[in-house]
């Protein structure tokens, strides 16, 4: 038997050693590491200027020019919008309001809600000066434009409940919201469940009324993720929302800078953009408990409405769409 010599066994003991620790290596490396991404789909929207003021700037595109990403923005004309569009995976993050959301998310839409880019009172019942339409009660019977599946469908649901009234009510006409603002100039409707920043044009420049406003009926403005690109490229998510959560700040520390590329990006003249600005809240981009409860609250409306299933399981519904866990500890802020 040929003898084991001490040096043997320790080239031995090192060769194991190092044949251990790449081992440790090869087997950690695949938990830090992200496919590479290609493209990154974002939409910008109207009722986002965050995303406006971002897109302006070309700074997600500064965050993922280091690694080849291309950036791609597509516009969402509405909730409905951007919610079939990450549906369809042709937007990685789209623009919405958190009762939409939820409503995506109960309709099997694979969604997560994980920042939240504004607190805005964006939607309100409008009419022209003419209708004699002066509350809720006044709809009854009357043309109601709005844009189905968006924070207006829900408000104005909300606002009926509040009159004792439901859809069955009125007589429902489903627009895109620009086309709801133009079906009211022409008296085509009677009212709109409108969203900004067309019902400031209406109300500046035309003179319409805002008959009825409820702040806590308006839900939040929320950043939503496809879920199979939040689980494939969680890094990205992260450094998507802290390029987002600076951009809000930006908004919050430079208004007029901002408001004017508001007026810029949506062609409004200075004075609609200063009344759309005066009624948005870009002061905290944490998404949690208010969010939450906001959701449920119209959650319980679009039930009695028949507009989910009274079945649905709203506190599991919620808990699969509101994620904090991507969000930057400068949200906060």
């Amino acid at each position: 038997m040929k003898r084991i010599t001490l040096s043997t066994l320790r080239t031995v003991a090192l060769a194991l050693v190092g044949s251990l620790a790449f081992s440790s290596h090869a087997k950690a490396a695949p938990a830090s590491t992200e496919t590479k991404l290609e493209t990154l789909n974002l939409d910008f929207a109207y009722y986002n200027p965050v995303s406006l003021v971002l897109k302006r700037n070309g700074w997600i595109e500064k965050e993922f020019a280091a690694d080849g990403t291309k950036v791609s923005w597509n516009q969402s004309l509405g909730s409905n919008k951007a919610l079939e569009f990450l549906r369809a995976k042709s937007l990685d993050f789209g623009s919405t309001a958190g009762a939409a959301a939820f409503l995506g998310r109960a309709n099997g839409n694979p969604i997560r809600a994980v920042y939240v880019y504004s607190k805005p009172e964006w939607t309100a019942l409008v009419t022209r000066p003419e209708t004699g339409i002066r509350t809720v009660a006044d709809l009854k019977g009357k043309k109601v434009a709005v844009t189905k599946g968006t924070d207006p469908h829900i408000f104005l649901l909300r606002a009926l409940a509040t009159a004792g009234l439901t859809e069955k009510d009125i007589v429902e006409v489903p627009l895109q919201h620009s086309d709801g603002k133009n079906a009211l100039i022409k008296g085509d409707v009677d009212a709109w469940s409108g969203l900004d920043p067309f019902i400031g044009q209406v109300e500046v420049e035309k003179g319409y009324p805002l008959f009825y406003r409820n702040p806590d009926f308006n839900s939040y403005g929320f950043l939503n993720v496809r879920e199979e690109f939040a689980r494939e490229h969680p890094a990205a998510v992260k450094r998507v929302l802290a390029v987002y959560d600076k951009t809000r700040l930006w908004v919050v520390a430079h208004p007029d800078e901002a408001r004017q590329i508001l007026a810029e990006e949506a062609k409004l003249a200075p004075e609609v953009a200063a009344k759309v600005w005066s009624r948005i809240d870009f002061s905290n981009g944490t998404i949690g408990q208010p969010q939450i409860e906001t959701i449920k609250a119209s959650a319980s409306v679009l039930k009695q409405s028949g507009v989910i299933p009274a079945e649905t399981d709203v506190e599991k519904t919620v808990a699969d769409l509101v994620d904090p866990a991507f969000l930057p500890k400068v949200a906060a802020n």
